[in-house]
């Protein structure tokens, strides 16, 4: 059992609630029979499944996270045979399309969706605030004021390295 980060230390306790929804939810996929399934192809493949196959680029957008971080997922799933990556119209863009392994296991990964949206929804019931809703406060918050500059309203002056 690993302990939980200071509070002080808000990333490692953002990073560490993450691992814990992440782990859990990847051993009801392992429970399922899909180790090889992670939590974060789930954005992927939900946009996948709606819009069909798309650029890379145009991937990561709709789900909104870079194209680097994009790439890497889609490079696991493509080793899990999960996805093909095609040519584009030029050679700077890939394809995306979801295999005949992804469509055959969208039963079963949809019926995951469905039971992780409603334990979600039991546990925002126990907290002041729902966690998605939270969260979207941060990020609303960290738009109208960068972090940055609310440090700097500390004070903490930037230093320089010696010449």
């Amino acid at each position: 059992m690993t302990t939980t980060p200071d509070r002080e230390a808000l990333g490692t306790l953002l990073r560490h609630v993450l691992e814990v929804l992440d782990g859990d939810v990847a051993a009801v996929y392992a429970d399922l029979d899909l180790a090889d399934y992670r939590p974060r192809y789930s954005p992927l493949v939900r946009v996948l499944v709606a819009d069909g196959p798309l650029a890379i680029r145009d991937l990561a957008a709709r789900v909104g996270v870079t194209h680097s971080a994009a790439s890497q997922t889609l490079a696991q799933m493509a080793r899990a045979g999960l996805v093909v990556l095609a040519p584009g119209a030029d050679a700077r863009q890939r394809i995306v399309t979801l295999t005949d392994r992804a469509h055959a296991l969208l039963p079963v990964i949809e019926a995951e969706w469905a039971a992780t949206t409603t334990a979600m929804r039991g546990l925002d019931a126990e907290l002041p605030v729902p966690l998605a809703d939270e969260l979207y406060a941060v990020l609303a918050a960290l738009r109208r004021r960068p972090l940055r500059d609310r440090i700097g309203d500390t004070g903490l002056a930037p230093t320089r390295p010696p010449a």
